[in-house]
Order: structure tokens, then sequence, then C-alpha cells
């Protein structure tokens, strides 16, 4: 069973950087396709950047070169680098971690349904 917890979350000014951790247990993360996801209030889930398990990457439109997500799998952590936060990057932040064999996980799916655990959330505020 993956177990996610999610750090790194605050409140900063706009054009702000900020760096979001998620450490991951229960499952080696080499074999997991995982990702960021926020939600702000009154909106529904959206995928932000997700890394699959050759570390290709997609990121959504709205990130626009801002934001970076790696995954150190020895460390068992995933991080998503923001930088230049505006307040519209206000939201809960959450880690996701999709699971599809033991071959390992390909997909760069952007769509929450597709991830099959989550951790709490950080919260970030961009003022």
């Amino acid at each position: 069973h993956v177990q996610l917890v999610e750090s790194g979350g605050g409140s900063v000014q706009d054009g702000a950087s900020l760096r979001l951790s998620c450490a991951v247990s229960g499952y080696d993360p080499l074999y997991l396709c995982m990702g960021w996801f926020r939600q702000a209030p009154g909106k529904g889930r959206e995928g932000v950047a997700v890394i699959n398990r050759r570390g290709t990457t997609r990121y959504a439109d709205f990130v626009s070169g801002r934001f970076t997500i790696s995954k150190v799998n020895a460390e068992k952590t995933l991080y998503l680098q923001m930088s230049n936060l505006k307040p519209e990057d206000t939201a809960m932040y959450f880690c996701a971690a999709q699971y599809t064999g033991i071959s390992g996980c390909y997909s760069t799916s952007l769509d929450p349904a597709t991830f099959d655990y989550w951790g709490q959330g950080t919260q970030v505020t961009v003022s």
C-alpha cells in the first residue's frame, strides 16, 4: 500500500519560489508514475505535472516553464520546484501515484482519475 506525505507549502509573495516534497513509502517509487495536482477553492482537481518510469515528464499548459517535477528514487521523494509563482497558483497541492504493474508505469496522463494513491495535500498561497 503506497503512502504519500507532502510538505513544503506556504504563503509567499507574487514572483517567489517554493519547493514541494512528497515522501513515498510502501512501494519503490522507481516503478510508479507520480504526479502533482492542485485544487483551488470551488474548482476541480487538475494535473500540474507528472513523471513516469522512464523519467519522462509532462506539464499542464499553465505551468509555462515555471515548474519542474523530479523524483529521487534513492530518497523515495518526489519534488516540485515552483518559480515565478502567481496568485492564480494558489491552491492545495497534492502528490499522487499510479501503479500499473510490476514492470513499471509509463503513462504521462495528467488526469487525476488515473491515479490510485493520494497524499493529504499541502497549501500554497500566493499574494
